[in-house]
Parts: C-alpha cells; structure tokens; sequence
C-alpha cells in the first residue's frame, strides 16, 4: 500500500502543490507542474467524453496504409489541419471547427482530440451528442423533469468549449431549426468556440450532393442547411474553418482490425 501511495505524490512538490524557486537570491515559492496537470484531469472528468473516445488523440488516430494513396494524403492533411486548430486556440483565425464527412470516416475521434488537447490548455470543454442534448432541452419543457434537464440548454450556450457530435442528426421541425439556430448564433455572436461533427453534406464543404439510388437513379441527399436552417449553417460556416474528411474505408472498421 505504501509503494502504490508513493506513485501518487509529485517527486518536484512532494504533494504540497508549490515548489521553491530562486530568482536573483531570492526565493520564492511558484505552483508545480503537478497542479496544472490535475486541473486538466478534472476539466477532462467533467468533459462528458463518452468511454469509447475519451483516450482519441491525434497521436492513435489510424490512418489507412498507402503512401501514394490519394485518400491516405488528404486525410493525412486533415489530421494536420485539426491539430493545428488545436494547438493555435484560442488564437487562431476562427473560434470553432467544422468537420464534414461520411460516417466511418474519423470525425468524431479527431474532434474529441482536438477538445481534449484544448482542455489540457486549462480550458473547460463539453461534450454533447447532438441528437441527447435536443432529447434534454426538450425534456426541460416538462414540468416534472428533474433540473439538470432544464439546465441543458443554458449549458449548451455557456459552455467555454461546446463539441457538438453529429449535427443534424435529428427529425427535422420548426422548434429544432429554432433551437439550435439561437445556440449557434449566441456562441458566434459571443465568440465562444464551437467544435462540430457532420455526415451531411454541404456544397460549400465539397460534398456530392447526388447519389445513386436503387433503382440507380440520381437521388438527391438532404444537406446540412435542410436540417438545421439556412441561418444556423450561415453562422456556422461564419465562425468555424471548415475541414472535409476524405472518403475512406469505415474508421470504425480499419481500427477494429488492427492487431
């Protein structure tokens, strides 16, 4: 019980949290390393990150073999463009993220490793799959949903860092167009940074917005403006760079694979 005791204290600190320094003979006392690292472990245990992502970083993202192939190099650059995202915030050129692509394709583990490496930073972030916060919000309607229902849709709003997985992914209606317009709208307005996930497509992003059917007709794909209102997708492109992920083979699969 000792030995695994010891593993815990700071060997800089010794647990006390402040280290002595010298500085021009004179001493002093400044906080260690140690406490910044447990602050970010706390910011990352309230963080919401469901299990299967919360170790997704950029350093065990699979990319697929092939130093020639074309999807491999593009998706390669994406990986480049997320992590720099993260590692410029919250100085870069836009306060949020937007990534675009098919399902399988690694959006949300390169989200989450951009907000975890942003936590790390000290900042507070939060994850929500967009569907579950829209089932919350709705539920703090009814008067006998208990308080942290009702507080879902503040906490949408406020949140120094909000993730949004998989936007758009809900039965299209007035009331959902309303409610995520005026979350997306507040945060732009306030500046506050918004990382988002997408399968749909949108033309400004590059995507085809055609596929073949069964019957192997043209068929047109409902976009992102379809489900979350013209003026919501305007905010959106306004305040996120937007990264297209390349088609590859399913992430989920190609990872799963892997020995």
């Amino acid at each position: 019980m000792e030995a695994m005791a010891s593993q815990t204290v700071c060997p800089k600190c010794g647990g006390a949290g402040w280290t002595i320094v010298e500085r021009a003979n004179i001493s002093g006392a400044e906080p260690c390393a140690c406490r910044a690292a447990g602050y970010a472990s706390r910011l990352e245990e309230h963080a919401q990150i469901p299990p299967l992502y919360r170790n997704s970083s950029f350093d065990n993202f699979e990319a697929p073999p092939g130093e020639f192939d074309p999807g491999a190099t593009e998706l390669r650059r994406v990986v480049n463009a997320v992590r720099s995202y993260a590692d410029e915030f919250p100085l870069g050129p836009r306060p949020g993220l937007l990534l675009v692509g098919e399902t399988g394709t690694g959006k949300t583990h390169l989200a989450v490793a951009a907000l975890r490496r942003i936590i790390a930073k000290g900042f507070e972030g939060l994850y929500c799959n967009y569907q579950t916060l829209l089932n919350s919000i709705k539920a703090g309607y009814d008067p006998v949903s208990n308080s942290s229902d009702r507080e879902a849709y503040r906490t949408a709003l406020e949140s120094q860092v909000l993730l949004l997985d998989d936007l758009g992914a809900h039965r299209v209606t007035d009331w959902v167009e309303d409610t995520i317009n005026s979350i997306i709208t507040y945060r732009c307005d306030n500046r506050k940074p918004l990382i988002a996930t997408t399968n749909l497509p949108d033309p400004d992003a590059g995507s085809a917005l055609t596929q073949r059917s069964a019957l192997d007709k043209p068929e047109y794909r409902r976009t992102l403006s379809d489900h979350i209102g013209s003026r919501a997708r305007s905010r959106l492109f306004e305040m996120c760079t937007v990264v297209k992920m390349p088609w590859i083979p399913d992430y989920r699969v190609r990872k799963a694979k892997k020995p």
